[in-house]
């Protein structure tokens, strides 16, 4: 399991317990950069590159090929790290598209552009912000729970968001991903009331890899965290069970 920007493996201390009820062995690792040990500026001047290519790793040194699962910008992480490693199949959770995929809405633009505002923001570690998150990512938490998970949150890359947000601009097209690269079978997740992630440039993404689409029309962008979390967790499981039958067949 694969966090996004300015979080960690905590993500997921909630989402993975299903997962490992019903007999699958979870690892939720931290990105390079971060964790208990790393200073403030660990993550500056990592790439969208460096932390696909750690999460390839993580794959390399598993039993057998995983179930991979990447929530929001980790979802990006995901498909970069799928694109070079055996997997079994991808799970997108309101993932950040791939170069190429352009957003569908003027908000997402919006929020590309408002990163400048910082200056040279690609060559420094970014901050959470407090306004933001609530904003985009805590919409459907209590204030409590959301000041909880924003005190946890950690700076991000501003070059891994640099690449993210604003791909058009990346000479190295860092997070171009060649059509047909991820042959594994892929499921994205999004949620209706997701400004961040909206429901259409995820299934835009859904339809780059050839994967199938979920909506829940009530939820937002926190989807392994917010009310409905469950419901999601369970979505992902009973696709992931038909896949297995599919196999066996």
């Amino acid at each position: 399991m694969v966090h996004g920007a300015f979080c960690g493996g905590w993500v997921f201390d909630r989402f993975r317990r299903p997962f490992e009820r019903a007999g699958h062995a979870v690892t939720a690792p931290d990105l390079p950069g971060r964790g208990a040990s790393a200073s403030r500026a660990g993550v500056t001047g990592l790439s969208m590159r460096d932390f696909a290519r750690a999460i390839g790793q993580v794959c390399a040194g598993q039993p057998r090929p995983p179930i991979l699962i990447g929530h929001s910008m980790g979802g990006l992480v995901a498909q970069l790290a799928a694109a070079s490693t055996s997997i079994e199949s991808l799970i997108l959770l309101a993932p950040s598209p791939p170069w190429g995929v352009a957003g569908s809405t003027v908000e997402e633009a919006l929020t590309a552009l408002s990163l400048h505002s910082l200056g040279p923001y690609w060559s420094l570690p970014v901050p959470p912000d407090y306004t933001s998150a609530k904003r985009w990512l805590f919409d459907r938490l209590t204030p409590a729970q959301g000041s909880a998970a924003f005190a946890r949150m950690v700076p991000e890359s501003g070059r891994a968001l640099w690449e993210t947000l604003n791909w058009w601009l990346d000479p190295f097209a860092a997070t171009a991903i060649s059509p047909g690269r991820i042959s594994a079978p892929a499921l994205a997740i999004a949620g209706g009331r997701d400004t961040l992630q909206p429901a259409a440039t995820v299934a835009l993404t859904a339809a780059r890899l050839g994967g199938e689409v979920r909506i829940f029309p009530q939820m937002s962008h926190w989807l392994p965290g917010e009310p409905g979390w469950r419901a999601v967790a369970q979505t992902c499981l009973t696709w992931i069970e038909g896949q297995a039958r599919l196999n066996a067949a």
